[in-house]
């Protein structure tokens, strides 16, 4: 499915960046380059300042390449002498070809997008696997919140009131897994980021953690990769 195009007043009021502020963003970054294999193609879709691309290339050797919405991001990717577009997510990656990247990062950005599972489809087309960081709604400081207060949460990882909230849509790690059921991919590896670490399989992980990592891949690939 091919997303369309916003109408002009809408683009106009929708927020203009993909890359969301991470409060933890050096742990999250950490995260991330541990899962990610020297010397591999990355592309980060929604690299914001370009930070991740930047110690992937400099530190693990990697090819890099970023995608970025908001101008001053887009610009300050550019200073780090990072190769970026300037793209917007909503519209498709139809002039990335097929399998041109081993590796697809998407950090507090997919929950931004209009069309996100179909988008995770295709990038499932350009690239053998897909780390995607995501709020978990599910988090107990968030449900505390709605519990006593009965408002819309304001969380370090979800910091924006309602009505000015880059983010379209918000799920905990029980829906991710259902989607998985439900779609053309499978979760290779689910890792919930509590505190300050990563933490495989931890007990009352959808009411622990704040955000999740997930790595996932095509069903079809499950043979190849093991």
């Amino acid at each position: 499915m091919k997303p369309k195009r916003l109408p002009q007043r809408l683009m106009q009021m929708r927020p203009k960046r993909y890359c969301m502020k991470d409060p933890a963003a050096a742990i999250t970054d950490e995260i991330i380059r541990r899962e990610i294999i020297p010397g591999s193609r990355v592309i980060d879709l929604g690299c914001g300042d370009g930070r991740l691309l930047q110690l992937l290339r400099d530190e693990m050797n990697c090819v890099v390449q970023g995608v970025e919405l908001d101008e001053e991001g887009f610009l300050e990717s550019m200073r780090r002498e990072i190769p970026v577009i300037k793209g917007d997510l909503d519209e498709g990656l139809q002039y990335l070809p097929d399998n041109s990247f081993d590796f697809a990062v998407l950090s507090q950005t997919l929950q931004q997008l209009r069309y996100p599972v179909e988008l995770l489809e295709q990038i499932l087309r350009v690239a053998n696997r897909v780390l995607v960081v995501v709020p978990n709604f599910a988090y107990w400081k968030i449900r505390l919140q709605v519990l006593m207060f009965g408002r819309a949460p304001v969380t370090e990882e979800l910091p924006y009131e309602w009505h000015n909230t880059p983010n379209l849509h918000l799920m905990s790690m029980q829906d991710f897994r259902e989607l998985e059921k439900e779609r053309e991919f499978r979760i290779v590896k689910e890792l919930p980021i509590i505190g300050e670490k990563s933490v495989p399989r931890a007990m009352w992980a959808n009411v622990r953690a704040r955000t999740v990592l997930y790595i996932l891949e095509k069903k079809d690939s499950q043979k190849s990769s093991s």
